[in-house]
């Protein structure tokens, strides 16, 4: 297989607004790498072949205008390369008694008896469960999930907005929910939660589907939604309408600064529903919960 890398470093003071960008825009083959330490950051993006590598700068270069100045480096990716590079920013992370794993060290993690864990193989595109909207989103599920009486999970249904990789709708399988279902707009994220799911044996519990919102949207107890904020706000009526009473709406990928209006969007037709954020690192998640 054949791929190519294109490299640029840019000043650190702008890795925050170009990971923004990135996320934002979709660039799904881009990514940014930093060295908080050092205070180094760089724009990395790998691709199909040059051509596309040096479109891709192009697209890039025109709007990052401001933090793509200089040129890229663009070079083809020996395998040994290309196989290992996205391992180096992946690290297993843990919360509460889930774990999420990267698949090549199965061998050597040592599982605490009483905890499950979720191995994942990103590849080059999609989510590990690191960014901080991912994390926001299963503490609140896994919260969800700690109040329950035992064995209630396996009776309500969960559904992710937007799935990506699948992380959140497989954590909630693990959880006990056996009724969940992922939707994505994308059906490249389809197929690679489809893949994830048959990594972990989780094929026949976990159902994933290409749709986008509304139209992917049915009445659950739990809706997860990490999504960008103007597409969350676009959307609070088919939003709020899904989740049943007692139910939480949990919401991510909005930015910090962000959080105020996202939740005046949705009070409107939350009236009475509890709300609250959390913050991590320059995001924040907006959950409400709906009165029983």
């Amino acid at each position: 297989m054949e791929l190519w890398e294109a490299k640029l470093e840019i000043a650190a003071a702008h890795a925050e607004a170009a990971d923004t960008h990135l996320l934002e825009s979709g660039l799904g083959e881009w990514s940014l790498h930093e060295d908080v330490v050092a205070r180094r950051a760089w724009l990395v993006g790998i691709f199909a072949d040059e051509t596309a590598a040096n479109e891709g700068c192009a697209t890039l270069k025109s709007t990052l205008p401001d933090v793509a100045r200089d040129p890229f480096q663009v070079r083809k990716l020996p395998d040994s390369d290309w196989k290992n590079s996205y391992r180096e920013h992946f690290k297993a992370w843990t919360f509460g008694r889930l774990h999420w794993v990267p698949v090549w060290e199965r061998e050597t993690f040592r599982l605490p008896e009483g905890h499950k864990v979720l191995w994942l193989d990103p590849g080059m595109a999609f989510g590990t469960g690191n960014h901080e909207t991912t994390r926001l989103c299963i503490e609140r599920l896994a919260e969800f999930e700690s109040l329950l009486l035992p064995g209630a999970a396996a009776g309500l249904r969960v559904v992710d907005a937007g799935c990506g990789s699948g992380i959140l709708a497989l954590s909630a399988s693990l959880l006990g929910f056996n009724d969940v279902m992922g939707f994505d707009n994308d059906a490249e994220a389809v197929r690679v939660s489809i893949e994830n799911a048959e990594l972990n044996g989780l094929v026949s519990r976990v159902r994933f589907e290409t749709d986008g919102l509304p139209t992917g949207l049915m009445p659950a107890d739990i809706v997860l939604a990490n999504i960008q904020s103007d597409i969350l706000v676009r959307h609070v009526e088919a939003l709020t309408s899904a989740v049943a009473p007692g139910g939480m709406l949990a919401m991510s990928g909005i930015l910090s600064s962000e959080a105020a209006s996202v939740r005046s969007a949705f009070a409107a037709s939350t009236q009475g529903w509890p709300c609250d954020s959390r913050i991590l690192g320059e995001w924040c998640d907006v959950c409400l919960r709906r009165p029983s």
